[in-house]
């Protein structure tokens, strides 16, 4: 019988068939079945997944053996805690790496053993610079052992004698004598050297040094002592500096409420003082009580806003007088309102007042009187002529020579006759002020040069005149203090400095007034 042989097709799947797994198609082969794209994408999800796994090795290696990542990481701890590298800021002291460990698993007591022997080395670390005399790295030490929990009575041990070493090496008893040098010199506060500075370093040292606390208690007794003489000296500025260092070393002195309790006394008084002053027009005499007040108590609103009152005040006159066409006392008026509150209303009113009473006399000026004006023009200086001859130049007020010509003046002051007449009263006036003033009646004086500066105008008479009428109010007030009449001296003195800011012997006058005043 002729054998006929298989196809070979069949022949292929026998083995398939017959479970020979050796004749199995590969999965690599299969991938000669797959397209170039297919191809390609794979390799690129291969590629993806190995560097992802190179990437994240640690991460998912802590995760599957987390025991092992923390054995590592006390294996470092150990290595820094052996090389004396208890802390470091790039994460690699002992005490970095204990507490990542910890971390990862809080629960395990031996990592808190670990930490504990990092603050065990940090406190020995402490005693090994104690005895170098770094006394910086001590410090430092010592933080990082209370930071890491060692008991607090191991640590104040250390810390004890830390202060005792740094207080021997600073020299605790020259500094004790330079104190007391300091403190007989004089100089007990303001400066490194001084008595309470000083002592205050000691007690940085030795909290509990008797010499340092008696030293500075004593001290502070002398400032107080200083506080009230400045008080006794109305030196009220000097006296509340005084108080308030007191108050910041030990805000329970024993002189402190006393002295405080006169400060405030003397401050109401002043305020008090102010407010009457104003009240009688005596602005400047009120604007130094109020800036006495504010010398304390920068932000005093009482003090404050009477200082703008005072200025209202100012402006107020300088109205007046600039609606009479007196125009240099009233920019002198002006100018003084300007100078103590120079955003008050009342003196921008001032200001376009003045200004508006300038336009109104040049308008005057310019224009020619009529027939009624001028026959009131003569009335007017037929009756100046009558008072003049009959001596009254500057009285009774409304009816005087003067005030007759002023009137005149102002009606017609381009009128020849007016002319005449002011030049014939200059030299009354001019009479008048010197007799007055020869007799010291000043009040009547004053009157007297008003109306001579009125017909006359600015001139160098008219003010040499003005600085001895100030100068004689001076003088009256110190003959009126010698005589026990202190309020009439300080009328004296207000009159002098409205003629003359500055008159000679006004401080003189000024001094004896406030040291009166003191010992009320």
């Amino acid at each position: 019988m002729q054998h006929t042989p298989e196809p070979q097709e069949d022949l292929a799947r026998a083995p398939d068939e017959g479970g020979r797994a050796g004749a199995r198609v590969r999965p690599w082969e299969r991938l000669r079945t797959l397209g170039p794209a297919a191809r390609g994408a794979l390799i690129i999800l291969v590629a993806t997944f190995i560097a992802a796994l190179l990437a994240f090795r640690e991460p998912i290696a802590e995760w599957l053996w987390p025991d092992t990542r923390i054995q590592q990481l006390r294996d470092a701890g150990r290595a820094a805690l052996a090389k004396g590298r208890l802390t470091a800021t790039d994460g690699r002291g002992a005490r970095e790496l204990y507490e990542a460990a910890l971390a990862l698993d809080p629960d395990r007591v031996e990592l808190r053993r670990d930490l504990a022997r990092v603050g065990d080395a940090a406190l020995m670390q402490a005693r090994r610079a104690l005895e170098a005399h770094r006394f910086a790295d001590a410090h430092r030490s010592l933080a990082l052992a209370r930071e890491l929990g060692v008991p607090r009575a191991r640590v104040q041990q250390v810390a004890d004698e830390l202060r005792v070493r740094e207080a021997a090496v600073a020299g605790i008893d020259e500094m004790l004598r330079e104190a007391a040098q300091a403190r007989a010199d004089g100089r007990l506060d303001g400066g490194d050297d001084s008595a309470l500075e000083l002592y205050r370093r000691v007690l940085g040292l030795e909290p509990g040094n008797t010499i340092a606390l008696e030293g500075r208690e004593d001290t502070l007794a002398d400032l107080m002592q200083h506080a009230r003489m400045a008080l006794d000296e109305q030196r009220l500025g000097d006296a509340a500096r005084l108080i308030e260092r007191v108050r910041g070393v030990d805000d329970g002195h024993a002189d402190l409420p006393p002295a405080i309790a006169d400060l405030e006394g003397r401050l109401d008084r002043h305020r008090a003082r102010a407010r009457t002053a104003l009240g009688r027009q005596r602005l400047e005499r009120a604007l130094r009580e109020f800036d006495a007040v504010l010398a304390v108590r920068p932000h005093d609103p009482a003090a404050l806003a009477g200082r703008t009152e005072v200025a209202t005040a100012y402006a107020r006159r300088s109205e007046r007088l600039a609606a009479d066409f007196q125009f240099k006392p009233a920019e002198a008026a002006l100018q003084r309102a300007a100078e103590i509150a120079p955003d008050a209303d009342a003196v921008a009113a001032a200001t376009a007042r003045l200004q508006g009473a300038r336009e109104s006399r040049k308008r005057l000026r310019e224009r020619a009187p009529g027939p009624q004006e001028r026959e009131r023009v003569g009335a007017l200086l037929r009756a100046a002529a009558q008072a003049e001859a009959a001596g009254d130049l500057i009285s009774p007020p409304g009816d005087s020579a003067y005030d007759r010509l002023r009137a005149a003046r102002e009606i017609a002051p381009n009128d020849p006759r007016v002319h005449d007449a002011t030049a014939r009263l200059v030299p009354s006036a001019r009479t008048c002020f010197e007799n007055e003033l020869r007799e010291n009646r000043l009040a009547r004086a004053r009157q007297c040069l008003d109306a001579w500066r009125a017909l006359e105008g600015d001139s160098a008479s008219v003010d040499s005149a003005q600085r001895r009428l100030a100068a004689r109010w001076v003088a009256y007030g110190h003959e009126r203090l010698g005589a026990g009449e202190p309020q009439r001296a300080e009328r004296a003195l207000h009159a002098a400095r409205e003629l003359d800011p500055q008159p000679d012997g006004a401080q003189e006058l000024q001094a004896r007034l406030g040291a009166l005043e003191a010992t009320r």
